[in-house]
């Protein structure tokens, strides 16, 4: 199972987190209203895990000028680009770079916005129907994924929390590969509690 952490900032919790080796995917934000925003290249940043970008409505040009600087392995489009804007991207990213695509869950048909996408991504987010960018820490049905039925691998994300390990320990679907923590196991905004996050991994590989 890939463990995404999300919401990184602080070069020492970065650090911190990296060299316990237990998140394979590490993400920063680059959306400028978000709490967790990475204005610029904190001073250290992971070589274990891999880097993940996430933006919101962000031109091709800003992508790729911090896909450069970051030197990212992934891409995480969180807003409403479109299926379009995803093809032309992908034109323009080397083929090692894989791209994420978040869409939000409310009922059965949320599903049906990707299909679109299916094409030109990677993975998909999904990820708990709110009004704002970035998550609400809130968690959504996981029984609506049954109504999922694309080949597209994906990544459940929403207020999972350290008391939720049992509940990822049963979830079963096919194209289930990982989680995406981030805000239930911060002590404050992007500074994570990287024993929290140690024990809920152990605790949902060795049960």
């Amino acid at each position: 199972m890939i463990l995404k952490v999300c919401g990184m900032k602080y070069a020492d919790n970065i650090r911190q987190l990296d060299e316990a080796q237990i998140a394979q995917w590490m993400g920063f934000i680059f959306y400028p209203r978000s709490p967790r925003y990475v204005g610029e290249p904190p001073t250290y940043l992971p070589r274990h895990s891999q880097r993940v970008g996430v933006f919101v409505d962000s031109t091709i040009d800003d992508i790729m000028a911090h896909l450069a600087d970051y030197q990212l392995n992934l891409i995480q489009l969180h807003g409403n680009e479109s299926p379009a804007f995803c093809q032309t991207l992908r034109s323009q990213l080397d083929k090692d770079v894989r791209l994420i695509k978040a869409l939000q869950v409310s009922s059965a048909t949320s599903f049906q916005a990707a299909e679109a996408y299916a094409p030109v991504i990677d993975y998909f987010l999904f990820e708990t129907q709110c009004n704002s960018y970035g998550g609400s820490g809130r968690q959504f049905d996981w029984t609506l994924l049954h109504s999922y039925h694309g080949n597209t691998p994906f990544l459940l994300t929403g207020g999972i929390s350290p008391i939720d390990a049992e509940r990822v320990r049963a979830f079963r679907h096919p194209q289930f590969i990982g989680i995406d923590l981030n805000s239930r196991f911060e002590t404050a905004p992007a500074r994570k509690d990287i024993q929290a996050i140690q024990t809920f991994t152990q605790q949902i590989t060795h049960p």
